[in-house]
């Protein structure tokens, strides 16, 4: 197992549970706590610069939302992937994350459409530098843009779920280049949205969704005929 060094920074006092549990969350959404690392309770509470009881309830409500997993004694790591879980989880994010592409075409902002594509940029850069602190951060900070348009807290709170269950296998994909298919598809869901067109925002989407575990699925296969 690999220790995890992670980008965080001491938090205030005030709500310091809230707190801790957000930046976890931030740190597991963009691919900081990868798959096959170990983090422990007392490193966070160190770099977070507090006890451990607000981390330990923070670790245990993440682990109840099964975007964590104990390992042993007081370290967590993200749960292991399994063919099954990653199907189940390909075809509520195709109905919940559909959906809300769908809903957002003819709603996003002129600046978000501006923020948007250049978080297409960022992520073609980072695809070709094969860059995952780039990549990783770009490719969410683009699908929550949509998200956020599609006007519904409790979809956004649904889809912020999912993705605490799958994002950290996202780092995976450009192993068979789909860094640069979901791209396509990126680009594909941009021209929808700014067209008004619900149709084509879920066909895209769900193109970007269904090509990426497909991917993850080949790598799931490999592994267990290597075991």
């Amino acid at each position: 197992m690999l220790r995890a060094k992670l980008p965080v920074r001491p938090v205030a006092k005030a709500s310091v549970l809230d707190q801790v549990y957000r930046q976890i969350r931030e740190l597991i959404l963009d691919g900081e706590i990868e798959p096959g690392q170990t983090v422990t309770i007392q490193s966070l509470a160190d770099a977070f610069g507090v006890s451990a009881m607000p981390v330990r309830e923070a670790l245990h409500r993440l682990t109840a939302e099964r975007a964590l997993t104990v390992l042993a004694g007081r370290s967590v790591g993200i749960p292991r992937l399994t063919l099954a879980r990653l199907r189940d989880l390909t075809r509520v994010r195709l109905e919940i994350e559909g959906m809300a592409a769908a809903w957002a075409a003819g709603r996003v902002p002129e600046p978000d459409l501006v923020r948007l594509a250049r978080a297409i940029e960022r992520m073609a850069d980072a695809a070709t530098a094969q860059d995952r602190k780039r990549f990783v951060p770009a490719n969410r900070a683009f699908h929550f843009t949509v998200y956020r348009a599609a006007g519904s807290e409790t979809l956004f709170g649904l889809i912020e779920s999912l993705w605490l269950q799958i994002s950290p296998y996202f780092d995976l994909l450009h192993a068979k280049g789909n860094w640069q298919a979901a791209n396509r598809c990126h680009q594909q869901l941009l021209d929808a949205l700014a067209a008004g067109d619900p149709a084509g925002a879920r066909a895209a989407l769900e193109a970007d969704i269904a090509e990426a575990a497909a991917v993850l699925a080949e790598l799931l296969a490999r592994q267990a005929d290597d075991a």
